[in-house]
């Protein structure tokens, strides 16, 4: 019986998860709501807090799954043999994709906020910092003498740099770049850093 009401249990998370994302994906987090959620697994609004402590622990199960998604558009296995500055251009490329393929999503993994006494859990935290290990191993082939903290420090400003012009970018700014132009520029940006980082080391 016990081992019954776990399935059920383990069941009604997923199917939750997968109506807040579809909700996500299609309304954007901040038009996420709890009834609407419940109402598309067809479960009673209480039902959602026998599995989630609220509604923010939900979102952070699904910017879990996003995360997960993320990581498959990035194409790591496909890459792993080609020069450092090719895997970081992929993972740019990747990331671009991702964006724009599922704005919403992507956006609710930085929009979302939990509650100041009750911050993200380590686990996802853990997970959020993938793409920085990923953008720290070509890092580490184009300057191999640099100091594990300054390449951890380096990851995370390329990143920023990246996530920065595709953000703006989708985001209609006026310093952004048009979409269809925008892979090609991180292309040139990358190349341009990886050709700094090699020279430097030499």
């Amino acid at each position: 019986m016990a081992r019954k009401t776990l399935e059920k249990r383990e069941d009604l998370k997923l199917r939750l998860i997968e109506a807040a994302r579809n909700r996500i994906a299609t309304d954007g987090l901040s038009n996420l709501r709890a009834r609407d959620v419940t109402q598309d697994v067809g479960c009673a609004l209480g039902g959602l807090y026998t599995v989630f402590a609220d509604l923010d622990d939900l979102v952070i199960h699904v910017n879990s799954a996003t995360l997960k998604m993320l990581e498959a558009f990035l194409t790591l296995a496909e890459v792993k043999d080609h020069t450092p500055t090719d895997r970081l251009r992929n993972l740019a490329r990747g990331y671009l994709r991702f964006a724009v393929a599922h704005r919403n999503l992507w956006k609710a993994l930085f929009d979302h906020r939990p509650p100041d006494d009750r911050p993200s859990p380590e686990w996802h935290l853990q997970e959020h910092m993938f793409l920085m290990g990923v953008i720290a191993e070509p890092l580490a082939e184009l300057q191999p003498t640099m100091s594990e903290t300054a390449r951890a420090i380096r990851a995370r400003t390329l990143f920023g740099a990246v996530h920065g012009v595709v953000s703006i970018s989708l985001e209609g700014r006026f310093v952004g770049l048009p979409v269809e132009s925008l892979e090609q520029e991180l292309d040139d940006f990358i190349l341009t850093i990886a050709t700094g980082a090699t020279a430097r080391q030499g």
